[in-house]
């Protein structure tokens, strides 16, 4: 295990690795862990994601503890999707006192395709407000402006989205997002390096490190349900093309290796994600990528 935090690797300037774990969707979380023994000393964190989809899932609290019993530094993605305040800021407190210390503020996907129907969203904060709750404890002090007996400290990320369609808004959001405290930030899946650059070039004056989604996808109609049902997520006909040809996990691992090489001196890092457990392919990825 690398004994420096997220936070000192960071600020080392070295090109980092971070991968994500899905919670299950029950109780075999083993499932879902599967192979990431494999990402010891190899990654710097491990994301657990917080019900993606709107989807009922197990939460990423246990799944933190899970990723951090195998000796590797979690993060905890957090979003405002299904929570008021007052509960936010209780599980940024029970993370804290778990020693859980990296936390992804997220606003959350919105439960209009939620697999349970009817599903009020909460939304009582947004990504912004969630970044400024947690430097608000930190000061030792709730929302309410009431004395905490104890505070936390917490190494804070947020997400960004290179190939938004609206590139000045996406620039204008990453910059309230830091301005509330945002000490690195995760991209949504990157396919157009060239495009990917051109968005690091206009949020380079926030000295902000930056690491680069990389999607490992499992088939061309995976990709298909994707782009159909995840916001934010765009699968170019390109990809889907690649992978409707023979051997489409061995055509996903080329894909992945070829992004992760061409990033390799373009940003602070890559975070590698998958919608099943994978994790085994991740050293082979990253030394096929010269990392």
């Amino acid at each position: 295990m690398n004994d420096l935090s997220l936070r000192e690797q960071l600020k080392s300037g070295n090109f980092l690795v971070t991968a994500d774990v899905i919670p299950p969707k029950g109780t075999a979380y083993y499932k879902n862990l599967k192979g990431i023994e494999f990402l010891r000393g190899r990654v710097a964190a491990i994301n657990a994601t917080d019900m993606p989809g709107a989807n009922m899932r197990m939460g990423a609290l246990p799944i933190c503890l899970k990723i951090k019993e195998l000796g590797i530094d979690p993060i905890l993605q957090m979003t405002c999707r299904d929570r008021n305040r007052i509960s936010l800021q209780s599980e940024m407190l029970n993370a804290y006192v778990m020693g859980i210390r990296n936390i992804l503020c997220l606003k959350g996907d919105d439960p209009a395709s939620s697999d349970n129907p009817n599903t009020r969203a909460v939304f009582d904060l947004d990504t912004v407000d969630l970044l400024k709750t947690g430097r608000t404890l930190e000061g030792g002090f709730d929302l309410g402006g009431n004395r905490l007996d104890g505070s936390p400290r917490f190494c804070l990320g947020a997400v960004l989205d290179p190939g938004a369609k609206n590139r000045r808004e996406e620039i204008v959001k990453a910059q309230l997002k830091a301005e509330a405290g945002a000490e690195f930030f995760q991209t949504q899946p990157v396919f157009d390096v060239d495009n990917f650059i051109k968005f690091l070039e206009s949020i380079a004056f926030m000295g902000i490190p930056v690491l680069a989604g990389i999607f490992i996808l499992k088939s061309a109609a995976s990709a298909r349900f994707i782009n159909k049902n995840i916001p934010g997520i765009s699968v170019p006909n390109w990809v889907i093309q690649e992978l409707e040809k023979s051997d489409p996990e061995k055509r996903s691992i080329e894909i992945a290796v070829r992004l992760v090489r061409e990033l390799s001196n373009i940003c602070s890092g890559v975070h590698i994600m998958m919608t099943v457990p994978w994790h085994s392919r991740i050293p082979d990825i990253l030394e096929q990528a010269g990392i």
